[in-house]
């Protein structure tokens, strides 16, 4: 018999985004299947006044409270208040920083915000983010050599999330749904630069993800043939013989979240330049 689900609040504090604590503390988490977080994110907190106002809100919620402060005096004011109430309380970046410093021989330069510059890299995944969306679902650029990767797969196999996630780190993705008999572009096959991936799943796991997609109202649209398990095995037979002929590799995102498929694309592109 499973245990009830209970609940504790997390903290997070940070003088920029918060996208690192919100990582870190969702990492963190993840491991304690019968608890779960109620998330307090306190983005751009800067000032002694806003840091107060933060603590008084953990006061009146207590809980877990991990933060990221390059402001040495604020981070004192976290620790001694949390402190004080007894809660517990971590400096998410302190111990890299440390590790850091003691390999480089320096001390970090302690920019708030310093990963968010606007710098080649950022206008680089902008540049991406923007060729990704311009492209989904089968928009062809005019020269395929343009794109990074080019995935490829059968309705519902996590293409345009999976796209979306690798423009966000500067890799330009098109994405090209994969229709029983209808051959993939000329375009595609003399593409020399891209890496191009299959996406697959399971026939169980795919039925169900369409089968709780919200579909249209059009009257032609045959639902039915749409979730049929044998229909969806005669497709990703399709999907793995085009693959197949071409040397194109496959993964298989049954089980595996699309950060996980992203990073099995990347390691996948290292392998192959």
């Amino acid at each position: 018999m499973s245990k009830p689900q209970s609940y504790f609040h997390l903290h997070l504090i940070s003088d920029a985004t918060g996208e690192t604590l919100l990582a870190a503390g969702r990492a963190a988490a993840s491991q304690y299947k019968d608890a779960r977080a109620i998330e307090h994110i306190y983005p751009l907190i800067r000032t002694t006044k806003q840091v107060e106002k933060v603590l008084e809100e953990i006061e009146a919620e207590p809980g877990i409270i991990l933060y990221t402060m390059v402001d040495q005096e604020l981070a004192a004011i976290i620790d001694a208040r949390c402190a004080a109430m007894g809660l517990p309380y971590v400096s998410v970046l302190e111990p890299v920083l440390t590790v850091f410093q003691s390999y480089l021989g320096t001390p970090a330069g302690r920019r708030v915000g310093a990963q968010h510059v606007l710098d080649a890299d950022y206008f680089r995944r902008i540049d991406a983010l923007n060729f990704t969306m311009e492209h989904d679902d089968g928009q062809l650029p005019p020269d395929m050599n343009d794109a990074d990767i080019v995935l490829i797969g059968i309705s519902r196999t996590s293409k345009t999330p999976t796209s979306i996630y690798l423009a966000n780190r500067g890799i330009k993705t098109v994405n090209i749904p994969i229709v029983l008999g209808v051959p993939m572009p000329d375009s595609l096959a003399a593409a020399t630069k891209p890496l191009i991936v299959g996406l697959i799943a399971s026939a169980e796991r795919i039925s169900q993800v369409r089968e709780n997609r919200l579909l249209g109202s059009t009257p032609s649209f045959d639902i039915s043939s749409y979730t049929d398990r044998s229909q969806i095995s005669a497709e990703l037979a399709y999907a793995r013989q085009i693959c197949g002929r071409h040397g194109w590799p496959m993964i298989d995102v049954s089980r595996r979240s699309i950060e996980e498929t992203a990073a099995a694309i990347v390691a996948l592109r290292g392998k192959n330049r």
